[in-house]
């Protein structure tokens, strides 16, 4: 689970460096650079986000579908 969220990050980090230096690179004025930047940081900060909570969702149903087959199992044997 936790290698998931490492190659995640990886993933997020990789993307957000690359628009940043396209960005960067890219022949416009300076404050017009600077607002491309910020938009395009905000833009990654939320799809991070909104992976991170959809893969935390699917973890937090793993864990009751588990909860739940064990009590089932004990309840068979108790």
């Amino acid at each position: 689970m936790r290698n998931t969220y490492k190659i995640l990050i990886g993933i997020a980090a990789g993307i957000a460096a690359g628009a940043i230096l396209g960005t960067l690179l890219a022949p416009d004025k300076g404050s017009r650079t600077r607002r491309k930047i910020n938009y395009q940081g905000r833009k990654i900060a939320d799809e991070v986000k909104n992976t991170f909570f959809k893969y935390k969702e699917k973890a937090n149903d793993l864990k009751e579908d588990l909860q739940q087959a064990v009590k089932e199992k004990a309840a068979q044997f108790g």
